[in-house]
């Protein structure tokens, strides 16, 4: 048995072992960022005046009215989240969700690049980036659907 051969057995027992946990991972991943988004889409709708002043002096969205952007966030940030729980649709609505802290990165990067706010869109996006391909895993209505009826809802891809 060549050296490679050798490395590869441990390699392929750790890659076992792990592929088992991955369920968790994605689940833990669409929790925490359907969370952090929900979180923030209730505090825009607490203070729907302030939220309104913030789209129009702070953020710069690009090419959207304020008022548009602002309604647009708020909706995204409190509709994706749940089906992103559910994993209905996965892949799908974190591509959504990844549009909607793309353009929060865009729109507010000056402010927050000054401080340590860049970094966590960054972790948001990456979290999204594994759901998008690896889709909601075992834990998800996606993958329900799919064992009962034999494919994945056309809204998950």
């Amino acid at each position: 048995m060549g050296i490679i051969e050798k490395l590869q057995v441990p390699a392929e027992k750790a890659d076992h072992f792990f592929s088992w946990f991955s369920w968790a991972l994605l689940l833990t991943f669409r929790v925490y960022v359907a969370w952090v988004f929900l979180k923030s889409g209730m505090h825009k709708i607490g203070d729907w005046e302030l939220t309104l002043t913030l789209f129009e002096y702070e953020y710069q969205v690009p090419l959207l009215n304020y008022e548009l952007a602002a309604y647009l966030a708020t909706f995204g940030e409190l509709v994706f989240p749940i089906f992103l729980i559910a994993g209905f649709g996965t892949r799908l609505f974190a591509i959504l969700l990844f549009f909607v802290n793309f353009m929060a990165v865009i729109s507010y990067y000056a402010t927050l690049a000054k401080g340590a706010g860049l970094v966590w869109h960054y972790l948001w996006g990456s979290m999204l980036l594994v759901n998008i391909v690896y889709g909601g895993g075992q834990v998800s209505l996606d993958h329900w659907l799919k064992s009962k009826f034999g494919h994945e809802p056309a809204a998950a891809y």
